[in-house]
């Protein structure tokens, strides 16, 4: 399957809660919009593995993402090595996406950053072609994304582009709250962590309504590009005026 836009991610629920107003608009756009989680967050304190699978693949149906695969990698564990960058380059060659949207440099989490690196280079490596793949038993081409960009998780950094999400805003929230086992729940009894608070949800419409204010729109979503992106012309920059 021919991807034009590939969000990969060390956790479920990191897309969604970064990134998925942009992937929402992409793909009502008529683009073919796909993403990869490498682990199933099995060391999350709360909920199970296998029922942040479920989540996340009734939060894909709700992003309307043509597929959702899940890695297998050791939650935690995982590591920027020549093992796991093989297994990342055979998804990416599989995909040929054009842009690739991966975790945060470095962040709050350490499978972000972690993530975030392991990503960027599999990116690289997966357009050489004396890397040899296979997926499947057939021998894959050398694919590299055109872009990859890093989306911003818990902590801020000033970002190279902020996307209008004010029309997807409500249904990336509705995909986020896909994941009620990890999210505040005053009828659960399991421990309260950090994302379960009564309050976080709210600090993303906060992040979020702060980054659409720095662009003259309600809602927005930041990224960062290591490398400049470049555009067609100034009126790439323009956006609709609000009333």
């Amino acid at each position: 399957m021919k991807l034009h836009l590939l969000a990969i991610a060390a956790h479920p629920d990191d897309i969604e809660l970064s990134c998925a107003g942009t992937l929402i608009k992409h793909a009502q756009s008529g683009q073919v919009v796909g993403i990869l989680d490498l682990t199933q967050g099995e060391l999350g304190t709360r909920g199970t593995a296998e029922l942040r699978l479920r989540e996340a693949q009734a939060a894909a149906k709700v992003m309307g993402v043509a597929v959702r695969e899940n890695a297998g990698m050791a939650d935690a564990f995982f590591r920027n090595d020549e093992e796991h960058q093989r297994t990342l380059i055979q998804y990416i060659r599989y995909y040929q996406p054009e842009i690739v949207i991966a975790n945060a440099i470095n962040d709050r989490h350490p499978d972000h950053g972690r993530g975030g690196r392991l990503i960027a280079d599999a990116c690289f490596y997966a357009g050489l072609a004396k890397i040899e793949t296979t997926r499947n038993g057939v021998a894959q081409k050398p694919w590299r994304p055109k872009r990859v960009y890093h989306m911003l998780q818990d902590r801020h950094y000033e970002p190279t582009f902020i996307v209008d999400i004010s029309a997807t805003f409500e249904k990336k929230m509705e995909a986020v709250r896909c994941y009620k086992s990890q999210f505040h729940d005053p009828a659960s009894g399991e421990p309260v962590t950090y994302i379960a608070t009564e309050g976080f949800l709210n600090n993303i419409l906060y992040r979020d309504a702060l980054l659409g204010k720095r662009i003259g729109t309600e809602y927005g979503e930041a990224f960062i590009a290591e490398n400049t992106p470049g555009v067609g012309s100034l009126d790439s920059f323009l956006l609709p005026e609000l009333p």
